[in-house]
């Protein structure tokens, strides 16, 4: 019985020692290789006086050392908090103020971030040691080293014994906040298990599986990734980061690694199918693809399936809260209609999904509600903010129990008659225009649909004045296709109503990322509310049938 995330590492490594675990581009490590690193690993963090329940951060690029030092945390008894290792500075300085690490974990290319970071902050230069992981010592202006990468070799490989119980926390994933300081998402080796123990039982992931390590360990699919993997005793195939912005080499990793499993968020399915990147009948021992994060546009969708009809499909559907995902849905058949809208389906065991009133009372089937969930998912709170865990984790008003909750994603969503979950948007999504109530979500879905889109995002900025919001697009083009924002809207305009025609439109080569590989809707709508502030005098760009037109 599986009772803290390392066990799956230690006993494929009894059984299995010499079957690979995880590659990188420059280095592989076997099972039986990554459980006696991270156990030396685990014994330098302990003898460097971290104890039970100490934070470690792990400043560190995806690789195999990463995956190393996320076990050796656990085997030590601590919480690993996974860190973004290109910054920015200020932003790490918060999360490292919150979590409150007792070691950082970094190595020769993460010091000159750490060297900022520290002097940005007297408390975590003071309160923070540092370890390196890659080989001999590692200074820098702000930090010396409390060990290096070769006291870590010198230290013992054996088994240690553990004090944590399935209950404990294992990370803490930092997530954006309203108010601009991240939240530390608590998550805890029994949410973890639960989930997995779920997915490798429905995918069928075995030790014949090779997985993808698209996401950053400081985003929770990669949590499914690594443990998906080691769970199954598979292959953990790390992808480089940088491939996910080069659509046919990232498919030609796929190709080349022989995957049988693809997991990533949307977008980057929706990229490569931009890029045309996909052969029919591409990928012959690719067996399932997931998505989970965003709405997967139903004409990428399409596109995948089209091609890869020996593939599963699957939609995954979870905030960071409840650990990866909630729910699925398999698509059973490749879609019709381009404008069809894919569920989130049903939740995964132990998992319930329910669209419920602003008084947290279940709506009738086909009526629009805020998506709670409750279930074994759940994460114990948000590190160090009783107030912020209380607002979003309510008592469950249906339940007798009274330590029984849910979670208020803030997601809008509806039962349809097939009594799945469909996805609408987000609670802030649903903007006042002009005197009509518009979704932002069906406006990005009509504009999926138009030729010529590669991607986009619509958001909208309040103006103050009679109309309300202003609705704006930010999109790329197709590679070759020159799509001006008068040629986008006329298009748009025979699929949707005027009022819900944006006003504003930035055309650009590629939408910003954020760390995640998400569009960054924040930067996009600040750029946009740069633009309306300058357009109080002379506009920047030019005026193209009522709108503002920006070419990026």
């Amino acid at each position: 019985m599986i009772k803290l995330l390392q066990d799956w590492v230690t006993d494929r490594a009894s059984e299995s020692p010499d079957r690979v675990a995880v590659t990188c581009s420059v280095e592989t490590l076997t099972y039986g290789e990554l459980d006696a690193a991270s156990n030396r690993l685990a014994r330098t963090l302990r003898e460097a006086g971290a104890r039970a329940g100490d934070r470690v951060g792990l400043l560190l690029p995806k690789s195999c050392r990463a995956v190393t030092a996320l076990l050796a945390a656990y085997k030590a008894d601590c919480i690993a908090v996974p860190l973004e290792p290109t910054g920015p500075a200020p932003r790490l300085v918060k999360i490292l103020e919150a979590a409150e690490p007792s070691i950082l974990l970094a190595c020769e290319k993460t010091t000159a971030l750490l060297d900022a970071t520290l002097a940005s902050s007297a408390a975590v230069r003071r309160d923070t040691r540092v370890g390196v992981v890659s080989p001999g010592a590692l200074e820098g202006e702000q930090f010396r080293s409390v060990f290096s990468g070769s006291d870590v070799e010198r230290s013992p490989d054996r088994a240690l014994k553990y004090r944590a119980g399935s209950d404990a926390v294992a990370h803490l994933l930092f997530t954006s906040g309203s108010t601009g300081v991240p939240k530390g998402v608590q998550i805890t080796h029994a949410n973890v298990i639960h989930f997995v123990s779920w997915g490798v039982r429905y995918f069928g992931i075995d030790d014949a599986d090779r997985v993808s390590g698209l996401s950053p360990l400081q985003f929770d699919l990669s949590t499914f990734d690594i443990f998906g993997a080691f769970a199954g005793g598979a292959e953990l195939h790390l992808v480089p980061p940088e491939l996910p912005l080069i659509p046919l080499e990232l498919a030609e990793f796929i190709r080349s690694h022989r995957l049988t499993q693809w997991f990533s968020v949307p977008t980057v399915l929706n990229y490569i199918a931009r890029f045309d990147a996909v052969r029919r009948g591409d990928f012959p021992e690719l067996e399932r693809v997931m998505w989970c994060g965003e709405v997967l546009p139903t004409t990428s969708l399409i596109y995948w399936m089209e091609r890869l009809p020996h593939v599963r499909f699957t939609n995954l559907y979870g905030p960071t809260e409840t650990t990866v995902a909630s729910s699925y849905y398999t698509v059973p058949s490749l879609p019709r209609d381009e404008q069809a809208q894919i569920p989130i389906g049903a939740g995964c065991d132990g998992e319930e999904l329910l669209v419920l009133d602003a008084e947290l009372r279940p709506v009738p089937p086909g009526v629009i509600g805020e998506i709670c969930i409750r279930g074994v998912g759940l994460s114990p709170g948000y590190w160090g903010d009783a107030e912020k865990t209380q607002a979003a984790f309510p008592p469950d008003p249906s339940s007798s129990d009274p330590s029984a909750r849910l979670y208020r994603t803030g997601d809008l969503g509806r039962v349809g008659v097939d009594g799945l979950v469909y996805f609408l948007g987000r609670v802030d999504s649903q903007v006042k225009s002009r005197g009509y109530r518009i979704e932002l979500g069906e406006v990005e879905a009509a504009l999926h649909a138009v030729p010529g889109v590669r991607e986009c995002a619509v958001s909208a900025i309040e103006t103050g004045g009679f109309e309300g919001a202003i609705l704006c697009c930010a999109y790329a083009p197709s590679p070759g296709i020159d799509l001006e924002p008068t040629a986008l809207r006329r298009e748009l305009g025979k699929a949707l109503p005027g009022y819900m025609l944006p006003l504003r439109w930035r055309s650009l080569p590629r939408l910003p990322r954020n760390s995640n590989g998400k569009i960054d809707r924040r930067a996009l709508r600040e750029e946009f509310q740069r633009d309306a502030a300058g357009a109080q005098g002379e506009p920047r760009g030019h005026r193209a049938g009522g709108e503002m037109a920006v070419r990026g």
